[in-house]
């Protein structure tokens, strides 16, 4: 079946600093990357940069910063890879997929593999320099890593494990600083699971034609017309969930001042998304990324100021 014409066209940026700075051969393995589209690689950091914060009185340590600024590019680029290994005959089918690298034949499965391999072997040598919880913590990660790309085969939730994987670094972040466990990154990471179903939500509405034709199954698919409640419900308890683990960790009153500023940017998305507008939805799922900066800044502030 040929690509559907109505959707979106290629999701591959063109003219960006992928195709002017790398050598040819090497830019089809940053595609499957997606070393060209870093929002993903954002929303992945942010948990783990909130669970350093949490369980860190006063400035976060540099050096745990920037490890999960790295493992998260990394393990990033690893899950996107194993997905279009996964994905590669679903994607031949998506207009806005085709022309990736697997389905297009820029990089064979065998090629694509022995990145993914290569990935990990970096992913793996940060967790190793971790304390032993966080190295564990780690290690089970790679089963929602591994299992996600497979749920849009047998469920309508495929965004709910999708948070599972994403936000699993708020565990990691605390873990890394505190060398334990406890409540604050617990409703942290349930916070960053509900974020997660509001956001993927938005950005699957992109693909719903072209999901229906295939038999992709989708939370966007699933909610329809009834999107926009379910966003608000999924972003509430989001807020309440990130509140809560503010108070669990004793942060200051700064934390609340922009959590609420943080509520408002979601709320402007449930109010303004467009979810039949490809472009809009993508714009909105990319937004995002102001949350992500407005709750980190509070968790240091509420550190300072407690």
């Amino acid at each position: 079946m040929p690509p559907h014409a109505g959707t979106l066209a290629s999701d591959i940026p063109k003219g960006g600093w992928v195709d002017r700075i790398l050598p040819v051969p090497l830019r089809p393995f940053a595609r499957l990357s997606r070393l060209d589209r870093p929002i993903g690689t954002w929303l992945l950091l942010f948990p783990c940069w909130w669970g350093v914060a949490l369980a860190t009185p006063g400035l976060p340590s540099p050096w745990l910063i920037a490890l999960f600024g790295i493992g998260a590019i990394v393990m990033r680029g690893a899950g996107c890879t194993y997905n279009d290994i996964v994905d590669r005959d679903f994607d031949a089918r998506v207009a806005r997929t085709a022309d990736r690298p697997i389905p297009s034949g820029a990089v064979s499965v065998r090629g694509a593999v022995a990145w993914l391999l290569a990935q990990l072997l970096v992913g793996f040598a940060i967790l190793v320099s971790l304390n032993a919880t966080t190295i564990w913590l780690g290690v089970l990660s790679l089963v929602l890593v591994f299992t996600y790309p497979l749920m849009k085969r047998v469920t309508w939730w495929p965004q709910f494990f999708l948070g599972l994987a994403f936000n699993w670094g708020a565990w990691m972040g605390y873990c890394a600083v505190a060398g334990a466990l406890g409540w604050p990154p617990a409703l942290l990471y349930v916070a960053g699971i509900a974020w997660t179903l509001g956001y993927d939500t938005i950005y699957a509405h992109q693909d719903k034609e072209d999901d229906a034709l295939i038999g992709v199954k989708s939370s966007a698919r699933r909610l329809g017309d009834g999107t926009r409640p379910a966003l608000a419900l999924f972003y509430a308890a989001a807020t309440v969930l990130l509140a809560a683990s503010g108070a669990a960790a004793s942060l200051g009153w700064p934390f609340y001042a922009l959590l609420a500023a943080g509520a408002m940017q979601l709320a402007w998305q449930v109010q303004r998304v467009a979810t039949d507008d490809p472009a809009d939805c993508l714009a909105k799922f990319k937004s995002n990324r102001l949350f992500g900066w407005l709750i980190l800044a509070g968790i240091v502030a509420g550190q300072i100021w407690r």
